[in-house]
């Protein structure tokens, strides 16, 4: 395998109106790709759209809505045949965190937490795989976290939908294999963008140094560029060491004691 053309392909980022789904946008575009982007701040998605029409010259739909909606790969799938629209590529980067004791999560939170995490990722790729595998030369990438790799205490319905993510994607690797799409599950650690103000708090860092959305994403496409594209890549060389670690170095009970330390209030 070459590297990813992706000049004339279409590719569908959610989250795209903030942190790496916007990086994701910003350097698709530069690499030829017209774009779909999708998440809830309408204005967000126009503006990015303009700068990145204007800069590249490519086309870039908008599609406003929220991803914790019902059947929501159904509603992008039907949207966007509608618009004459053909997707080659998908981006599930859209996701968010809460932050405290479950007792003190409110239900209805978590409910949409999960939505939009674990639903709207297996939604939106059993709408498009079909297509994207029928074209043979594009990817799926979907967003998972450090969280994935251990469970996170103070965050527990966050780390069990990233796990999910990265369980779910690692298998449609193996299911692509042989059909050209190149499938890949992005594990970041704490990164530079909004997240941290929708969990509210920045104790969910853990007190570990974060990384840009730049940083992120072109570990991403760097890895997907590979003759022999990984089911999965983990974003900085620290974060890589801490998922050793947690596999290999410590029992699960040491690894969660460390965890629940990093996590606690006031931490750092």
């Amino acid at each position: 395998m070459t590297a990813v053309d992706y000049r004339g392909q279409t590719t569908l980022v959610t989250g795209a109106s903030a942190g790496i789904g916007t990086e994701f946008a910003r350097k698709l575009a530069e690499r030829g790709s017209n774009l779909i982007l999708v998440a809830r701040r309408e204005e967000r998605l126009e503006s990015l759209a303009a700068e990145l029409i204007s800069a590249h010259g490519i086309n870039v739909h908008v599609l406003a809505t929220d991803l914790a909606r019902d059947n929501i790969g159904e509603v992008l799938a039907t949207e966007i045949a509608r618009r004459g629209l053909r997707v080659t590529s998908v981006v599930n980067n859209a996701g968010f965190g809460t932050f405290g004791p479950l007792h003190t999560d409110q239900p209805e939170r978590l409910r949409q937490e999960i939505a939009v995490n674990t639903t709207a990722v297996v939604d939106i790729s059993r709408a498009f795989i079909g297509q994207l595998r029928d074209y043979g030369r594009g990817v799926l990438i979907n967003v998972a976290s450090m969280a994935a790799y251990q469970p996170t205490p103070r965050m527990a319905v966050y780390g069990a939908t990233k796990a999910f993510v990265l369980s779910f994607t690692e298998a449609l690797w193996a299911e692509s294999r042989g059909t050209g799409l190149r499938v890949l599950a992005l594990s970041p650690g704490a990164t530079r963008t909004e997240f941290f103000d929708v969990v509210g708090t920045q104790d969910a860092a853990g007190g570990t140094a974060m990384q840009s959305p730049a940083e992120v994403v072109a570990t991403a496409l760097a890895a997907l560029d590979r003759r022999n594209p990984p089911p999965s890549v983990i974003s900085g060389f620290r974060n890589r060491l801490m998922a050793a670690a947690a596999r290999h170095l410590a029992t699960r009970r040491q690894h969660l004691a460390v965890i629940d330390r990093m996590t606690a209030p006031n931490s750092a």
